[in-house]
């Protein structure tokens, strides 16, 4: 098998730590196949600087640019960072999501997109102190959401000019026992969309509910609204009359 080829390709470091003999064999322009041989180890071993695809070594140890100084990728720890706001860099890659998941007892649901992913993972622990009350539902909805939603456990009194809408923010002679009404703004204008939020929206209140309450889920879809709901796409939505008469109709 000859010792060279035409293709030119990257040295491996290993190739120097070769005798003489078996470098004097590399001709410059020129593949030598010890010199590809090696560097097979050495992108599995230590890695070849490559942060998509880092060596064993650059697992643990991570990545430092030799010229810029710049960390182009951190060690082992980044495997137990879900980093929902951190550089790509700095946290766990997406096909160990599902691994550190379980670490947290959290089933990740194969419909939420990988940032809410991350988000679930990195906040479940948190949430599991608030889970079945007020505070933590409203979380968990907002973490999928990206909006506050609104709770109303339907306790709050008749006040005129505060609390004066029957039926919206008050009731005659408080709620019914253990139950409260929850108010979800969804930002979507795609019917089929809009259903699917629905539905895992009702599925976390399910899940994160005290057993023996029950609700209703109102949602609707943020209109703009300067100073009070002005983000596209986050906060409000825009459209026709038609767009939004037709999800309040399938809602």
């Amino acid at each position: 098998m000859p010792l060279t080829d035409e293709r030119p390709g990257p040295t491996s470091r290993y190739f120097a730590y070769l005798p003489a003999v078996y470098q004097e064999e590399t001709t410059p322009g020129q593949f030598a196949f010890l010199n590809g041989f090696l560097l097979a180890f050495e992108q599995m071993l230590t890695g070849v600087g490559d942060s998509k695809k880092p060596g064993l070594e650059e697992i643990l140890e991570g990545i430092i640019d030799p010229v810029s100084g710049n960390r182009q990728l951190v060690g082992v720890s980044r495997y137990f960072d879900p980093g929902p706001n951190a550089a790509d860099a700095a946290r766990a890659p997406q096909e160990f999501l599902p691994w550190l998941a379980g670490w947290v007892a959290l089933m990740l649901r194969a419909d939420l997109d990988e940032d809410r992913q991350r988000e679930f993972i990195a906040n479940a622990v948190a949430l599991y102190r608030l889970r079945g009350t007020k505070r933590g539902l409203e979380a968990m909805i907002r973490t999928y959401t990206k909006l506050a939603p609104s709770i109303d456990e339907l306790n709050t009194p008749f006040q005129l000019s505060v609390h004066s809408t029957i039926g919206v923010d008050t009731v005659l002679d408080g709620g019914g026992p253990h139950f409260f009404r929850v108010r979800v703004r969804l930002p979507t204008l795609d019917l089929t969309q809009l259903k699917w939020m629905t539905e895992v929206t009702t599925a976390i209140i399910d899940m994160e509910k005290p057993a023996h309450t029950h609700y209703q889920l109102n949602v609707s879809t943020p209109t703009f609204q300067l100073g009070v709901t002005s983000t596209i796409g986050v906060d409000t939505l825009l459209g026709t009359q038609a767009d939004h008469d037709a999800l309040a109709t399938n809602a």
